[in-house]
């Protein structure tokens, strides 16, 4: 399977959307993941340059089938935010046809900040797989974030979001955003095996990457011993 594995991390403002400033201060990890052997690719979180990223992955004889959303914020799937109007699954969609998957309890939020229809967006629970050639994609329902929030597990590696940063974790205080729920998510995520290579949703630190061994023991989301003392350590009741 890692021989066909076809998985490229892309940093908003270096290897894409360069120029961009919102998307270089943002420092977005954008994803193609595929099957080298069919050609078929989907990608992460889409945003800020779509034509880069399909061209991107045409350079590497991939062709995009699909896309995965982590969450509904526009500096992941396109929309307002800071004023401007940012490019993502709405553009990518002009440009392609193809199938957003997304998480049943994302699926409005996605629809109301990216202005695409619900035919545009396939729903999903927590569990489900999606195929990229004979590549599978398991999803994972991570709430806490956003109420739809989800990671993807991929060959060894978890494509993170904005669930888990390889220091801290995704803000709680946004719309949607819940710390209990948030608790939950992380402990489930340190259920995963320890080999597995953390991959996340923004550069908030030095490395690109890590195992999720090192990221357990180094980033002080994993301190807390219960939810009292995870709200505690937070300031929430």
């Amino acid at each position: 399977m890692t021989d066909r594995l076809y998985f490229r991390q892309l940093l908003s403002g270096r290897d894409f959307a360069v120029g961009d400033p919102v998307g270089t201060q943002m420092v977005n990890f954008v994803y193609l993941v595929g099957d080298r052997e069919t050609g078929e690719a989907v990608v992460v979180d889409p945003a800020y340059k779509v034509d880069d990223l399909i061209d991107l992955a045409a350079a590497d004889g991939m062709r995009l089938t699909g896309a995965l959303v982590t969450h509904y914020h526009a500096d992941h799937v396109g929309g307002s935010a800071f004023g401007l109007e940012i490019e993502g699954v709405r553009q990518l969609l002009a440009r392609e046809s193809l199938p957003v998957h997304v998480n049943r309890d994302e699926a409005e939020w996605v629809r109301r900040a990216t202005e695409v229809s619900a035919s545009d967006l396939v729903e999903h629970d927590d569990g489900d797989v999606v195929m990229v050639g004979q590549i599978p994609i398991q999803l994972l329902h991570t709430p806490g974030h956003t109420p739809g929030s989800q990671c993807f597990l991929i060959d060894g590696r978890l494509v993170a979001g904005d669930t888990l940063f390889l220091e801290g974790c995704g803000r709680m205080d946004l719309p949607g955003g819940d710390a209990g729920l948030m608790y939950d998510s992380l402990r489930r995520l340190a259920g995963l095996p320890d080999a597995t290579v953390v991959f996340p949703g923004h550069q908030y630190s030095p490395k690109a990457s890590e195992d999720l061994s090192v990221v357990k023991r180094m980033n002080h989301v994993f301190r807390p011993a219960s939810a009292q003392q995870w709200k505690a350590m937070l300031g929430v009741g």
